[in-house]
C-alpha cells in the first residue's frame, strides 16, 4: 500500500539533566507535529519560531526525510511539509531535535521501509552527533547514550517514577547551540571529569529506583553549567529558587536558556518561585508545568490513495 499522506508527532526533550552531558535526556509531553503529502515540494508551519524556520531543504524536517530516503537507497519523492510547532523553539528543550526525528519517523511511514527505534536513533545521531535529545524523542521517557567507537551508538532507557513533571521557566529569548556549545572548554580538569562521572551515576540511581531526594545532589555540574552562565547570569539563580521551592533538582535544559525542574508535587509553588526570581533579575519569560511523557515519537494518522500528479 502506498501511502498518500502520514501525519507524525515528536515530543519535546531535554538534555543533560545536569551533569549528564550529550548522552542523557528526557521526554516532555510537548508536541510538534509534521503532515508529509506527496506532491509539490513547499514548506508551510503555524507555531511556535514558524516566522524563523527555513521554508527550503535546510529544514531539519527535511533532513529527516531525506536521510531516510538515503538509508534505503531511494530517490526523495515530491513532498509537501506541513509543521505545527508547539515546542519552544531555540530555547533548549529540543525543537531540532524534534523536527529531525519529525522527519524521519515521517519518511520511514510514507516510503513504507518502518524502519525500527534502533534504526531510526543511528541516523538520527549520527545527524546531531550525539543522542541526548534524539533519543527520548523516538522513545520516551529517559534513555542514556553513548557512542561505542565504530560500533555506533548504544542507547537504552532509564526507568522513572509515573508521578515525575517538569516545571520550566523559558526566558523570552534565544539560545544559538552551537554558539553556545563553542564557549565549552576542549580538555577538562580530572577532578571536574570526576565530579560529573560520579553526578551521572547517582542521576541514573536516583530516578530508577525512585530515590528522589538524591537528585538536588545529582543534577549538579561542572562541565557545561558555569561556562553557559557567563551568557546567562540568571541562571543559577533559578536552580537556586526551584530548590527553595521543593523540587527534587533542577538544571539547565539543553543549551538553555530553559531552566528545568524536576518535581513530585509542589509544582505551582516551584513555578512562581522561578518566576519571581527570574523577575527580580530582569528576565522575561514564562513558567510550564507538564508531564515527562514516556510515550516517543510515532505516526498518528495516515491517509492511502492516489499519488498527486
Amino acid at each position: 500500500m502506498i501511502l498518500n499522506t502520514v501525519t507524525v508527532r515528536a515530543p519535546a526533550t531535554s538534555a543533560n539533566l545536569g551533569p549528564g552531558f550529550d548522552c542523557i535526556g528526557m521526554a516532555l509531553d510537548i508536541w510538534n507535529e509534521l503532515t508529509l503529502t506527496r506532491g509539490e515540494f513547499s514548506i508551510t508551519a503555524v507555531g511556535e519560531g514558524a516566522d524563523l524556520v527555513p521554508r527550503d531543504s535546510s529544514n531539519l524536517v527535511v533532513t529527516g526525510v531525506e536521510a531516510v530516503f538515503k538509508y534505503i537507497g531511494e530517490p526523495v519523492p515530491g513532498l509537501r511539509y506541513d509543521c505545527t510547532n508547539r515546542v519552544p523553539f531555540s530555547r533548549g528543550m529540543g525543537s531540532s531535535s524534534s523536527a529531525i526525528v519529525l522527519g524521519l519517523v515521517a519518511g520511514s511511514a510514507i516510503s513504507g521501509a518502518n524502519l525500527s527505534r534502533e534504526e531510526l536513533t543511528v541516523i538520527a545521531a549520527d545527524i546531531e552527533g550525539h543522542p541526548d535529545n534524539v533519543a527520548p524523542a523516538i522513545y520516551g521517557g529517559c534513555t542514556i547514550g553513548v557512542q561505542n567507537g565504530d560500533a555506533g551508538w548504544v542507547v537504552d532507557q532509564v526507568s522513572i517514577p509515573e508521578d515525575l513533571n517538569a516545571v520550566l521557566f523559558v526566558p523570552d529569548m534565544f539560545v544559538n547551540t552551537h554558539e553556545s556549545r563553542g564557549r565549552l572548554p576542549d580538555l577538562v580538569s580530572r577532578a571536574d571529569a570526576v565530579f560529573n562521572v560520579g553526578r551521572s551515576a547517582l542521576l541514573v540511581n536516583a530516578l530508577s529506583t525512585g530515590r528522589l531526594e538524591l537528585l538536588r545532589y545529582a543534577t549538579d555540574d561542572r562541565l557545561h553549567q558555569p561556562q553557559r552562565t557567563e551568557a546567562f547570569g540568571a541562571m543559577p539563580h533559578l536552580i537556586a529558587a526551584a530548590l527553595t521551592g521543593g523540587a527534587h533538582g533542577a538544571f539547565l535544559s539543553g543549551a538553555g536558556p530553559s531552566v528545568l525542574a524536576l518535581a513530585t508535587g509542589r509544582e505551582v509553588t516551584i513555578s512562581y518561585e522561578m518566576a519571581e526570581t527570574a523577575r527580580h533579575f530582569g528576565v522575561d519569560g514564562k513558567t510550564m508545568i507538564v508531564a515527562v511523557t514516556r510515550e516517543g515519537a510515532s505516526v498518528v494518522a495516515t491517509e492511502s490513495g492516489a499519488v498527486e500528479a
